[in-house]
């Protein structure tokens, strides 16, 4: 699909606001609404007319309740800054700068790191592992890119599912690492900056954007982790961005409403089975 033909679909983009694209719908009549435009309700989110239908349908002690929720909500309704991504950054940066300590550093670096022959012990170093970098070309151009690609992706999928998908993507990078490189030392956001990026483009495919830049990028990025003496785990890169594609499939084809249960479900199937793979890695290679 061309980018004349996505932007005539009207599927994708806000029903109030045209010129801004979502992949957020109302929880009651499943129209594509922006940040700006979403009420937070108990379950999900609902657009402007429908919590006005709800509201007069609602008795006089829950239409109190209801009208107490935009007052209370109001700034996290219109905050369309992608405040997940600029944690992970801000986290980030801050562990690095820790590990600069010549005193803590090594063993902050140590315990966050990943290492598949300490899995089954030390679960967490699959997740921690995107916190700690080898040096500060290696930190600033992960979050470079995290930033980059966060800034767009964050609002287009909502917090919870922007980081369900860098968490996941990290374990896939994990996963890989245990089972193609097992008993290596790995640090870095590569794997789950990957998984971005993989996430991108199969969301972009189904939607029908162009991803040729995506695609391009990516390619790129492939060739450079293959280079001769690069010291990147490529096992890394390649399991985050299988991952971070496996749940923009997951994403795009459980959209609606009534499937939200099925994402949720989707979703912690896909962590659970990559924490089995790492941890049968683990007891395979180091019994």
């Amino acid at each position: 699909m061309t980018d004349a033909a996505f932007r005539s679909n009207s599927d994708n983009f806000c029903y109030r606001h045209p010129d801004r694209q979502s992949f957020v719908l109302c929880q009651r009549c499943t129209r594509t609404i922006c940040p700006e435009c979403m009420t937070q309700m108990p379950v999900g989110v609902i657009c402007p007319e429908c919590l006005a239908a709800q509201r007069q349908a609602a008795g006089e002690a829950q239409r109190q309740n209801i009208a107490r929720m935009p007052r209370r909500r109001s700034r996290l309704a219109t905050d369309t800054r992608p405040l997940a991504t600029y944690t992970l950054v801000g986290i980030t940066v801050l562990l690095y700068l820790v590990t600069l300590i010549p005193s803590i550093g090594g063993v902050v670096e140590y315990f966050l790191a990943f290492n598949s022959a300490l899995a089954v012990v030390q679960p967490w170093r699959m997740l921690t592992v995107v916190f700690v970098h080898a040096s500060i070309f290696h930190v600033g151009l992960n979050m470079l890119a995290l930033w980059a690609i966060g800034r767009s992706l964050e609002p287009l999928l909502g917090r919870s599912r922007f980081l369900a998908l860098y968490a996941l993507s990290a374990l896939g990078g994990s996963a890989l690492v245990a089972l193609l490189a097992p008993g290596s030392w790995v640090v870095g956001a590569s794997g789950a900056v990957w998984g971005l990026l993989g996430a991108m483009l199969v969301i972009g495919r189904h939607i029908g954007a162009n991803v040729t830049a995506i695609a391009v990028l990516l390619g790129l990025n492939l060739v450079f982790t293959f280079l001769p003496g690069s010291n990147i785990s490529w096992q890394a890169h390649i399991g985050g961005g299988l991952v971070g594609a496996l749940v923009g499939l997951i994403f795009a084809r459980t959209r609606k409403i009534r499937q939200r249960r099925t994402q949720i479900w989707l979703l912690i199937a896909t962590g659970v089975a990559l924490v089995a793979i790492t941890v049968a890695a683990s007891l395979v290679f180091f019994g």
